[in-house]
């Protein structure tokens, strides 16, 4: 399979293949969670007979009978009037003025040398009144009455000006409001009727002017009305269609009033909702479009990139088809059963097989597909208790997991996992402020538990499969590969017993180099252990194998013997293809000689007077591909020849390790991977220290007397 795909990339190029994978898991990841958005919808019609009992799908505000409820509150709400005691003063003060206007005229017409006719008199005091504004007094008198007036003596003007005004006055110290107006008219008409003192020629006058005077002197207050009428509404709590609340009945007539309600919740067919769908399809691009960028920007080489890629959609596919299964058992259960999905499994599996930053990613996207698969009502955007849980649950794994050397560090994680799991749940029983009995708390919190074991057990029990499928090295498979029972390293062991501690040497050698310059220290020890197995063919014709002190090179032509050695790079590469290792085993195995030059049988071949073809003495590589590779690489050569060194000190083996590395420099045996000269040179300072810790002076004892 892992072949296969390699071809596919190379064909269509990495970032096609990483549309391509990102379509399909989209495709499939709508497909999973369409039915957990689209709802239920019937082929209904007003009044006509319930086929079934139907009931609401989900909890929704009933818009229409919520404002039909704050309407009645609103038209119940008392208005706000507010009492005017200007109004009074004012009235009578307009009522004074009017007087004093004939009063005026009468004395103009008086101090006239020519006499005016009443006509003329008449018209001056029409002037005047006309004068008042509307809006303070609409009073309207005939001809008769202004003249009633003018022919009025002014003691009997002046009194009645004051009795009238002291009238109005009176009267509008009372309340007064709009309805009232005209009762309050008659009542100062019969007043003024039955009141003596006013002459009976302008009585029709001062009724006129007495009726104008009385308006109203309460009035609403807009604002204030206005304010209680808004609070009258906020007081009125929203209708609410509940989940599960029964619409209509079987065999009872679906009237309007069902019928609106069926198109409201879009169970009608013809109404149902696309809204919920499209939010789907925006979701899904979110997520497609972060892990677009995240593949695309990965600086690393394609291979890795692809699996880690395929890896990572097929673990979220996986837990989203997890998640319906539960989402369809828990339908039956008064209790949340979704706090059963392992919280971690998906992080665990892309963290042990991609990386970190996946890791974090396929967290949040687990989560927020969570909370639309497990969402028990469509009142929220999303069951968020669930995605919190998930979130929680996931970055614990990613921060108590950090080291996987052994599978009890998984089961320690597990143990964290589970402390958080319950945590959080005695957060979202608290938070709930509902009672709970004991069943259901003890379901809760075992599910917590649950929860983290299921996450730390699929999880082991799923990483072998990823592993064979994708050919994917994970710090537990290599921790099994440095297993000394492994068959391979138990034929180098018993075969090869001086390969096998030139191994052990160079692993040493190259862990601590690689770790020094920020490379997989544990991919590098493991790499060496199998970099020579190809040995393990012809165990006699490599020197630190031959305890006989019968070296066979001798008596052979010096191209046989270099064809003899060379050969154990692709001997070992093809073995540990037989026993289906890793990629980047059988890599090392090929790549720690490069193309470098077997230059002890090339000086023999030389000696001998031969014609020589050097193509012959290099090891067919390829170069290094890799910084552990470009290590090991160093470490084999620099641990042959420091063990063959006589009385080995300090400055020979700085000499020697520097010498070595400037022959592979020199060779360009690097320019195939991304080492860089700082990194060889920390190299260099680091295989120095350990050689230097291994082959220390000793201190010679004094032999014992005999």
């Amino acid at each position: 399979m892992e072949k296969q795909l390699r071809k596919i990339t190379e064909l269509i190029g990495f970032r096609y293949f990483l549309i391509t994978v990102l379509i399909l898991t989209g495709a499939l990841q709508f497909a999973f969670m369409y039915g957990n958005v689209k709802g239920v919808t019937y082929d209904f019609k007003p009044l006509q007979l319930a086929p079934e009992t139907v009931r609401s799908t989900k909890t929704i505000e009933d818009t229409v009978k919520t404002q039909q409820e704050r309407e009645k509150a609103a038209d119940a709400v008392t208005p706000v009037y507010q009492f005017s005691e200007d109004v009074a003063k004012q009235r009578a003060a307009i009522v004074t003025s009017l007087f004093d206007y004939v009063l005026e005229v009468k004395k103009d017409v008086d101090s006239s040398e020519k006499p005016v006719a009443i006509v003329d008199q008449v018209a001056q005091l029409r002037k005047k009144v006309e004068s008042i504004d509307v809006d303070q007094m609409s009073v309207s008198f005939t001809d008769a009455q202004l003249e009633s007036l003018l022919v009025q003596s002014d003691t009997d003007l002046k009194r009645t000006s004051t009795m009238l005004s002291k009238l109005v006055q009176d009267f509008l110290q009372k309340s007064i409001r709009t309805e009232n107006v005209l009762a309050a008219q008659n009542d100062v008409e019969t007043k003024i009727r039955g009141q003596r003192g006013y002459p009976d020629k302008i009585l029709s006058a001062v009724v006129l002017i007495g009726r104008a005077s009385i308006i109203e002197n309460e009035t609403i207050n807009e604002e204030q009305t206005k304010v209680r009428i808004e609070q009258a509404k906020e007081s009125i709590e929203p209708t609410r269609i509940l989940q599960g609340q029964i619409i209509v009945q079987e065999g009872q007539i679906i009237d309007t009033e069902a019928y609106r309600q069926l198109e409201l919740l879009g169970m009608v067919s013809n109404k149902a909702s696309m809204k919920p769908i499209a939010g789907l399809i925006i979701l899904t691009f979110l997520q497609l479009i972060f892990m677009y960028i995240l593949f695309e920007r990965w600086e690393t080489d394609e291979q890795k990139k692809r699996n880690a890629l395929l890896v990572t959609v097929i673990v979220y596919s996986l837990s989203i088809l997890l998640m319906k299964f539960i989402s369809l058992v828990a339908d039956g259960f008064d209790v949340t059963v979704a706090f059963l999905f392992p919280t971690a499994l998906a992080t665990m599996l892309v963290r042990l097989l991609a990386d970190d930053r996946a890791a974090v990613l396929i967290t949040v996207m687990t989560a927020a597909s969570a909370g639309v698969v497990f969402q028990e009502g469509y009142s929220s955007v999303m069951q968020m208790e669930i995605t919190l849980y998930i979130i929680f649950g996931g970055f614990a794994s990613l921060f108590f997991m950090r080291s996987v050397e052994k599978r009890s560090h998984i089961l320690q994680a597990v143990g964290v996992i589970s402390l958080v799991n319950m945590a959080f749940i005695a957060f979202y029983l608290l938070m709930t402020q509902s009672s709970y009995g004991l069943s259901e708390l003890m379901f809760y919190f075992i599910a917590g538990i649950l929860s983290a074991l299921l996450s730390g057990a699929l999880t082991m029990g799923l990483l072998p499969f990823f592993e064979s499928a994708f050919s994917l090295l994970s710090t537990l498979r290599l921790i099994e590969l440095s297993n000394p029972n492994h068959p391979l390293l138990k034929k180098l062991l018993m075969e090869t017993p001086g390969t096998y501690h030139h191994s052990v040497m160079v692993a040493n050698l190259a862990e601590a180099a690689c770790e020094e310059i920020g490379a997989d220290g544990l991919l590098a020890r493991v790499g060496c252990y199998y970099h020579d197995i190809g040995k393990t063919k012809r165990p006699a014709f490599f020197i630190e194998n031959q305890m006989s002190g019968i070296n066979p090179h001798d008596s052979m032509p010096s191209e046989t013997s270099a064809e003899i050695i060379i050969a154990h790079t692709t001997d070992g590469a093809e073995m540990l293809k037989r026993y289906k290792m890793p990629q980047e085993i059988i890599d090392i195995a090929l790549q720690h000689h490069g193309t470098s030059l077997l230059k002890f049988f090339l000086y023999k071949a030389k000696e001998e007077g031969k014609v020589i073809d050097e193509a012959k003495f290099r090891y067919p590589g390829p170069k290094p591909q890799t910084k552990e590779a470009a290590v090991i690489s160093v470490a084999d050569s620099v641990e042959a020849a420091v063990r063959s060194m006589k009385e080995p000190n300090a400055e020979k083996i700085h000499k020697l390790v520097k010498a070595i590395i400037d022959d592979r420099v020199q060779d360009n045996q690097f320019d195939e991977c991304d080492i860089s000269i700082k990194e060889l040179k920390c190299i260099e300072r680091v295989l120095c220290e350990t050689l230097n810790g291994i082959f220390h002076s000793r201190i010679e004892y004094p032999k014992a007397d005999k």
